[in-house]
């Protein structure tokens, strides 16, 4: 399978071939921007609103058939040996495909680029030698600053040609990162393509080491749904969940790039935070409790206790007449309310129809013809609400977490036989708030009111919701979660073994319970990608402690001298070897990751700006002048660099609040690198390292 980068003419060169192609197809989708650009939309519109509504919808069609000057048309090509979808036949040839990141056709409807989500493009994936899907040649092309520069044939039908390894895909996945993520389109695997088309009825969980790419595979798999199940999707929503704002910050480029630009991102903390603003924060032991999930029928107990049974009947005057029901009938429909369990607010909302609704039955056996909008007058007649106020009072979700979290006696009434003595003591405020506003809430804090909104009204459900780096949420924050799809289906991406919260989940079995996705698919990918095969197996020997039973990953890349782990004689001298590692990293093509301990960050940024040496923040975009990120360990998830160099492991392990959460941690910096990396240390490393 040898790579070709020959050039001459059309006729003679496959290359110049396929450069014409390229072209053509360049040419075919700035005539399909042009067509949409002239589109008018004036005769067609019965209103301003429907005019909006195109308008806005001819701008992103625009948007997405932007030719991107950094992302090849195509970049791979399928001969099939027969006639895709009908009889072949006999001596007639098969078709052939180009398969790129979007659709492009010619003037006259015809497809001179495949989007690698049609079904015609999977063989291009899944095809093989023992099951070649009816291909007789898979192309391959390379690209050099958006210019063809090579392919490579794997003849899946000839038996006299040898399996090899693909150098132009090789060449693909090491190829140096400078700037946010990218997609994966042209190097997705067999299994990876498997959860990628998986169906959006059903909910996948997606365990992944370090570089097996998992990340790529659910951001992928928005984009394949959107492809196949846009109309539902458009309707419904999508969105993907990350850790933080550096990670969002650094994916954000791979859908749109994909030609998807109406995906939603955020973080946990963005979705529970509408009603309160976070300014404080829990310790650990605290965090862990307000995280469990016996905190939700600890709430459901406190919304219900507002429900106070009716000790009067209801009088209802109307004209001359006066109607009563009396307070055992209402009683029963209290009781009848709350054996539904439906919405508190929504219980709140019938209850006043119930009361209504007796009063008319009254009324029809006096012989008036009572209709709907006198029951809905009843409904709110004084006498009813004020019964009702009485009754089944409205709830303020952030009042009954203060009142919660502030008065002792309130949370061990329902909190009893749930939580400990000491439980509760642990998460009730020291010195209480006196109201919402001056309340100095805590992410987690956000979480139970986030819960409690939601027992008092349903909270809008998704059609799909992807959560990054998963293991890292509480079983209230996967309750938060589940509740945006709690009538859609969720894509799970995360690594039990880079689980680096106090709270952070032990299975995905108690997970995907907490999500309500129980019937989900788990998946385990173990083959690496990025990771160089010297430097994943260096860092998996912490596996045993921080993750035990879980599978290492096996790399598929071999980087010889990809590692260096060396000893600094003394704590002065370390700032010094770090710079210098630095500067030897850069002299490397691509992006270079400094990963310390979050406490080290200010010393090494002043060694590095006392060297002359400017320095990115993590989320900040790296270009050709700018490839130095500062990275704190806690804000190193999901990230990757070229090269990475690694301060002081010890004093990772060592700014965690155990030492299995700092192992942890120390896990995911060794596995940022995707070419090179130098560990440096001047205290002794960690024994599991050793």
């Amino acid at each position: 399978m040898p790579a070709h980068e020959q050039e001459s003419d059309t006729t003679t060169d496959p290359l110049a071939h396929e450069r014409a192609h390229l072209a053509a197809s360049r040419a075919a989708l700035r005539a399909m921007r042009e067509d949409a650009q002239a589109l008018n939309i004036r005769d067609v519109t019965a209103n301003w609103v429907n005019a909006a509504v195109l308008q806005a919808q001819i701008a992103d069609r625009i948007k997405s058939l932007a030719d991107l000057s950094h992302t090849p048309l195509f970049f791979g090509r399928l001969d099939y040996l027969h006639v895709v979808g009908a009889a072949q036949a006999e001596g007639a040839e098969g078709e052939q495909f180009y398969i790129g990141r979007r659709h492009v056709h010619d003037a006259d409807g015809d497809p001179m680029v495949i989007d690698w989500r049609a079904p015609v493009s999977q063989p291009f994936y899944r095809a093989s030698r023992n099951d070649p899907l009816d291909v007789g040649q898979r192309r391959r092309f390379g690209y050099t600053g958006g210019e063809l520069t090579a392919y490579e044939d794997e003849h899946l039908t000839d038996p006299t040609e040898t399996a090899q390894t693909s150098k132009l895909l090789q060449a693909e996945i090491e190829r140096p990162r400078v700037g946010p993520m990218r997609d994966i389109v042209a190097t997705i695997q067999p299994e990876q393509d498997e959860i990628v088309r998986s169906d959006l009825g059903g909910s996948v969980c997606v365990q992944g080491g370090p570089g097996t790419g998992k990340t790529a595979v659910g951001l992928h798999r928005v984009a394949y749904l959107l492809y196949a199940h846009r109309e539902r999707l458009a309707r419904t929503g999508t969105l993907v969940i990350g850790p933080n704002r550096s990670f969002l910050h650094y994916i954000e480029q791979v859908l749109p790039a994909l030609g998807e630009l109406e995906v939603k991102q955020a973080t946990v903390d963005d979705l529970v935070t509408a009603q309160v603003e976070v300014r404080g924060t829990d310790e650990a032991r605290a965090a862990v409790v307000k995280g469990d999930a016996r905190m939700a029928e600890v709430l459901r107990r406190a919304i219900r206790s507002h429900v106070t049974m009716p000790v009067e009947p209801v009088m209802v005057v109307r004209g001359s007449r006066r109607w009563r029901v009396p307070a055992y009938e209402i009683e029963e429909m209290v009781h009848e309310l709350l054996a539904r369990d439906m919405r508190y607010g929504a219980a709140h909302e019938a209850l006043p129809q119930r009361i209504a609704h007796a009063v008319l039955v009254r009324m029809e056996e006096a012989g008036e013809a009572p209709d709907d909008r006198v029951q809905n007058a009843v409904a709110r007649t004084p006498a009813v609400k004020a019964a009702v106020k009485a009754i089944w009072p409205a709830v303020e979700p952030s009042k009954l977490v203060l009142r919660l979290l502030s008065d002792p006696e309130f949370l061990a009434a329902h909190a009893d036989g749930l939580l400990s003595e000491d439980e509760q003591k642990t998460i009730l405020w020291t010195k209480p708030a006196r109201s919402v506003k001056s309340a100095k809430w805590s992410a987690a804090d956000a979480v139970l009111i986030d819960e409690a909104s939601d027992l008092v009204a349903r909270t809008h459900s998704l059609g799909h919701v992807v959560i990054d780096e998963a293991q890292d949420l509480s079983p209230m924050q996967y309750r938060a979660v589940g509740r945006r799809c709690s009538t859609g289906s969720a894509t799970v991406l995360g690594d039990l073994a880079q689980g680096t919260t106090p709270w952070s989940t032990q299975s995905w079995d108690q997970a995907l319970y907490h999500l309500g996705k129980s019937d989900a698919v788990v998946e385990e990918l173990t083959a690496g990608f990025r990771v160089p095969r010297e430097v994943i197996a260096y860092a998996s020997r912490l596996l045993p402690v921080i993750s035990p039973g879980l599978a290492a990953v096996e790399s598929v890349r071999e980087s010889p001298g990809s590692l260096s782990v060396r000893a600094v004689a003394g704590a002065d001298a370390l700032d010094a070897a770090v710079v210098a590692a630095c500067v030897e990293s850069l002299e490397q093509e691509g992006s270079t990751g400094l990963i310390a301990a979050d406490a080290r960050i200010p010393a090494l940024a002043q060694a590095l700006t006392a060297a002359g040496h400017s320095y990115l923040s993590p989320g900040q975009e790296t270009t050709a002048e700018s490839r130095l990120t500062l990275v704190p360990a806690s804000l190193a998830k999901g990230l990757e660099y070229d090269y990475v160099v690694l301060d002081e492991p010890a004093a990772v392990v060592d700014g965690e609040p155990d030492e299995r959460t700092g192992l942890r941690r120390l896990y995911v910096a060794l596995t940022r690198a995707v070419s090179g990396l130098i560990v440096l240390h001047a205290a002794p490393l960690p024994q599991e390292l050793a």
